[in-house]
């Protein structure tokens, strides 16, 4: 039997004070949910974390792991992502609902059916989530991308009209330097 994908519910960004604790980049809903799915590890496995507890932070969440007890032990843990099987979250009824990570992989398709590549990632820089595709980020926005059929994979992407343009200039650019 398969495992169950890895999803990664935060990352440690900081130590937080002297005696262990971390400062946490959640990418779930509710921040405080990161001890709501059991014990956490390392996107391998290698490492699990067990919380003693999570807190409110700006960014994101500050938590506590249970045998992290100094400074330099939760400095050592910076840039960790802590993940959770696919398998432990909970399912979503609504069609409307899905996780990021169930966008990874999908087809992204014209409303013509033309190919535009894969969805490669989902990323927050800070304005709201885009969709990486092949060399492109496109805004994930009900406008944009007004259809997810996760069942077929794949998903439409109205691509705005500045894009459309961009890529047209950047295609003639590329035929007028190479026609000697």
């Amino acid at each position: 039997m398969a495992e169950a994908p890895m999803l990664v519910l935060g990352v440690i960004v900081a130590p937080h004070g002297v005696h262990g604790g971390m400062r946490v980049k959640t990418f779930c809903a509710d921040p405080l949910e990161l001890g709501a799915y059991g014990a956490l590890s390392t996107r391998n496995g290698n490492r699990q974390f067990e919380l003693k507890w999570v807190k409110p932070d700006k960014a994101g969440a500050r938590i506590k792991i249970i045998g992290i007890t100094n400074r330099d032990a939760a400095e050592a843990l910076r840039g960790t992502e802590l993940c959770v099987p696919r398998d432990r979250l909970p399912s979503l009824d609504d069609a409307e609902e899905f996780y990021h990570a169930d966008l990874v992989g999908l087809k992204a398709l014209t409303p013509d059916g033309d190919y535009l590549g894969r969805v490669l990632a989902v990323h927050d820089f800070g304005a709201g989530d885009l969709l990486e595709i092949g060399d492109r980020f496109v805004p994930f926005t009900r406008a944009i991308v007004p259809e997810i059929d996760l069942a077929n994979g794949r998903l439409t992407v109205l691509l705005p009209p500045e894009t459309e343009a961009r890529a047209e200039t950047d295609a003639s650019d590329d035929k007028e330097a190479t026609t000697p």
